[in-house]
């Protein structure tokens, strides 16, 4: 069975960046990949991720919002992740369901337990078998995504109309937008860090934090050192 990688870390750490090139990566070495991301990649999924990032994001209330995730989750997990690896594709997902624990549970404040059960309805126990972790400071997370949030912004005045259900290269957008919920409080930015090393504290060996203080070069090498028991004629104990 092919491996399921997912990429976390807070918004502006440069996880999207690396799920594009090892996706390049291993294309160029003939490997079948499948490029999701969450909320999207099914047409369910992106009319949710439309809801999330629109004006009425801001009527959703935080449990509402956690909803929205696990509904797309659940799409993406049966349409897309579990179809793709049964095909023998490598599936590289822009975020699952870390995401969730760290900025609804931690961040947020939502109950842990709550974000637990919704797990275990949804994914089953099925989880990447690598999360590659992009940790860079909140205060740098911060000023990256206000920089992409502003630049978001004037693109969209320019173009305010967005076309359904897919909404191609408007991604930084919804990056911007995912910030609205308590992403001017840098205290926010701590609980979801926190949150996230907290994951990787207790499963390390899925979970590999990376220093996204890093080049762009330096992360993706390294990136590569972690898919690399992974590849054809070096695969990992237990993979087919």
């Amino acid at each position: 069975m092919p491996p399921f990688i997912s990429f976390e870390g807070l918004d502006g750490c440069g996880k999207t960046t690396q799920v594009r090139l090892l996706a390049d990566y291993l294309t160029q070495r003939d490997i079948q990949v499948a490029v999701l991301r969450e909320p999207g990649s099914t047409p369910a999924g992106e009319w949710i991720r439309e809801l999330l990032l629109g004006s009425l994001n801001k009527e959703l209330d935080p449990l509402s919002k956690l909803l929205l995730f696990y509904t797309d989750r659940n799409q993406n997990l049966h349409k897309k992740i579990i179809p793709a690896l049964s095909e023998g594709k490598w599936v590289l997902c822009d975020r699952f369901a870390d995401a969730s624990a760290a900025y609804q549970g931690y961040g947020l404040g939502l109950d842990l337990a709550l974000v637990e059960t919704l797990d275990r309805m949804v994914i089953h126990g099925r989880k990447p078998d690598v999360t590659v972790l992009i940790d860079i400071e909140p205060s740098l997370a911060r000023s990256r995504a206000s920089d992409r949030n502003r630049r978001s912004e004037a693109r969209n005045r320019q173009s305010p109309q967005l076309s359904l259900p897919f909404l191609g290269d408007n991604d930084d957008r919804f990056e911007a937008e995912f910030l609205r919920f308590e992403a001017e409080s840098l205290d926010f930015f701590r609980r979801v860090r926190e949150g996230y090393l907290q994951i990787a504290a207790r499963e390390p060996n899925r979970v590999r934090v990376l220093n996204g203080s890093q080049t762009i070069e330096q992360l993706h090498k390294e990136v590569l050192g972690l898919i690399s028991p992974f590849l054809p004629g070096n695969r990992c104990d237990g993979v087919e």
